[in-house]
């Protein structure tokens, strides 16, 4: 008879059994991590990634990793180098080898070929005296107690603290670099991450004839047509020099209603907001929404250093963007 499953003790065993692993790592670091972090550095090539099974697939996300903090990298099946994909290493490369046994047979056959272009080496065992680390130039120890597997088989923690010390490594790598925010983002274009640090007031607003704006003098009803037909909720007011002296939004219209003023015999100036927020092109659209947001606006006036109006846009343009 099939015993019932407790699901919710093997999923608790396991998380200890792995971060036990991952925490001890940190007893693993040793000079040869300091080794790898020089080569990987100073490398003027790439980081080739390689690795066979579920060490593959951990490398594949390593490779990744490095190529999207400021290192390039990529990953090469060790069964694939033997046919053919070895014409993609290079002396100015290095290469990074994950082998939890180190005895990894499409692993070792490529060793003398490696060795032989003086490509430097960095292999990722739990065996330190295996015939990967031993030809390796810097050894990553990444051995653990017991794998979460009750049979002891399946690469669970093992695999789990390759995908650490790969972080470890990218980490490093990226702090030694001073790999920025805007670095990353060139990197993920097209990522939500992209567009809050690479997009610009000046790539989202309206511009032209497309930024409502009216004289001081205008009335109140022909300033609520240029709201309308522009279609940003607000208008630029300007004096005779075309500098902006204020704002006319949405809200102003509500409280000139609630004072009951006349519509057409109101100059705009009466009803406007004096002193309001205005934003420069080159500022980033995230930061755009994050003054829209502060100051609880819904639509921004977008100048030149004389103060007149180059563009405006709207919460719905951000949102549009991709920036919301």
């Amino acid at each position: 008879m099939t015993k019932k499953a407790d699901f919710l003790a093997s999923a608790r065993r396991t998380i200890q059994l792995e971060t036990e692993a991952v925490k001890d790592l940190e007893n693993h670091l040793d000079g040869d991590f300091q080794h790898a972090c020089e080569l990987m550095s100073q490398c003027t090539g790439r980081i080739i990634v390689t690795g066979m099974g579920k060490s593959g697939h951990i490398g594949r996300k390593i490779a990744a990793t490095l190529a999207s903090t400021g290192t390039p990298a990529f990953f090469v099946h060790p069964g694939e180098a033997s046919h053919g994909d070895l014409g993609m290493f290079t002396s100015e490369d290095v290469v990074l080898a994950l082998s939890n046994s180190g005895e990894t047979a499409e692993i070792v056959t490529i060793l003398p070929l490696i060795k032989r272009m003086n490509a430097p080496l960095i292999s990722m065992t739990a065996k330190p005296d295996s015939n990967l680390s031993r030809a390796a130039n810097a050894n990553l120890h990444i051995g653990v107690e017991k794998e979460a597997c009750p049979l002891n088989l399946a690469p669970t923690s093992s695999t789990t603290a390759q995908l650490v010390m790969g972080d470890a490594l990218a980490i490093a790598l990226l702090e030694t670099k001073g790999f920025s925010k805007e670095d990353f983002a060139f990197s993920h274009p097209g990522g939500s991450l992209g567009r809050q640090l690479l997009l610009k007031v000046e790539n989202v607003m309206h511009s032209g004839d497309d930024v409502p704006c009216v004289k001081e003098g205008t009335s109140l009803h022909n300033a609520l047509f240029e709201v309308t037909q522009k279609r940003l909720g607000m208008t630029a007011v300007l004096n005779e020099a075309g500098v902006v002296t204020g704002v006319f939004t949405d809200g102003d219209l509500r409280r000139a209603l609630d004072h009951e003023v006349n519509l057409k015999g109101t100059p705009i100036e009466q009803v406007m907001t004096v002193d309001c927020t205005t934003i420069r092109a080159d500022i980033l659209a995230a930061e755009c929404l994050q003054i829209m947001e502060s100051k609880q606006i819904n639509a921004l006036l977008v100048v030149d250093d004389d103060n007149k109006p180059i563009g405006a846009l709207n919460m719905h343009d951000l949102l549009k963007a991709g920036v919301l």
